[in-house]
């Protein structure tokens, strides 16, 4: 069976007391139970990285994007000062992905199907089209790179930040906006017979589908519309 996610790499980071490293960086908390997905933002907290967190006895693992691993090693590293930290990829572990079976749930949304982390394999059929699908952008080439704030990314939703878990890079700006309760735009996934040019974060021609950021009422019907983002237009913020 065709698994592997090709575009994705494996980063390990071991030594002195990683998940309190990372716990001051990302967006997630990263004490508990993992995987879980997150993001690294900037002061302002927008973001720059999303990814996943694995555990793997006292190092993490991070799921990310293949293209952006060493501009993501290269950021982390900034923040390790003179810890006795490494931070590198790991070549012996793949990204693995099947919309059903064995592995973990995907923590942003169950109906994203299985993940885990194995040796390469064969490259996987089908992912791309069944997350977009499912309304779920990742990535810099759909979320940008210090482009849009991590809530617009419809982060609350689907289960990447914590609002108690304390400071992080870009906190102040989150919990606010979370506090006032106001999401103007968000990151949706859309119907398109034709590239729609600069309104689009990512045009996905073979597909038909773009990923733009934009008041949904704006764009009528051809929002992909899954049950978790309509219940998220359901609440007061996004009605009004």
């Amino acid at each position: 069976m065709s698994t592997m996610l090709a575009d994705r790499a494996v980063l390990r980071i071991s030594g002195e007391d990683v998940r309190g490293f990372l716990q001051g960086l990302v967006t997630n908390d990263v004490t508990g139970v993992l995987p879980v997905w997150t993001a690294l933002l900037t002061a302002q907290g927008k973001v720059l990285f999303d990814f996943i967190l694995w555990a793997d006895g006292e190092d993490l693992l991070i799921d990310c994007e293949g293209s952006q691993a060493d501009a993501l090693v290269r950021r982390l590293s900034l923040y390790r000062l003179r810890r006795a930290i490494t931070i590198a990829r790991d070549d012996g572990l793949a990204v693995h992905w099947a919309a059903e079976g064995e592995g973990a749930i995907d923590p942003r949304l169950a109906a994203l199907g299985r993940r885990w982390l194995a040796p390469a394999g064969e490259p996987a059929d089908g992912w791309l089209a069944h997350r977009l699908s499912l309304g779920v952008a990742e990535g810099v080439g759909e979320l940008g790179s210090d482009k849009i704030l991590w809530l617009e990314a419809n982060a609350a939703e689907l289960n990447g930040v914590s609002f108690t878990k304390g400071c992080y890079v870009g906190q102040e700006n989150t919990a606010r906006m979370n506090w006032r309760q106001k999401v103007n735009r968000r990151i949706v996934v859309v119907r398109a017979e034709a590239d729609p040019g600069e309104k689009a974060m990512a045009w996905y021609p073979e597909l038909g589908l773009a990923v733009v950021r934009r008041r949904v009422e704006e764009l009528g019907e051809d929002v992909i519309m899954p049950d978790w983002l309509k219940s998220a237009l359901a609440q007061p913020e996004d009605a009004a």
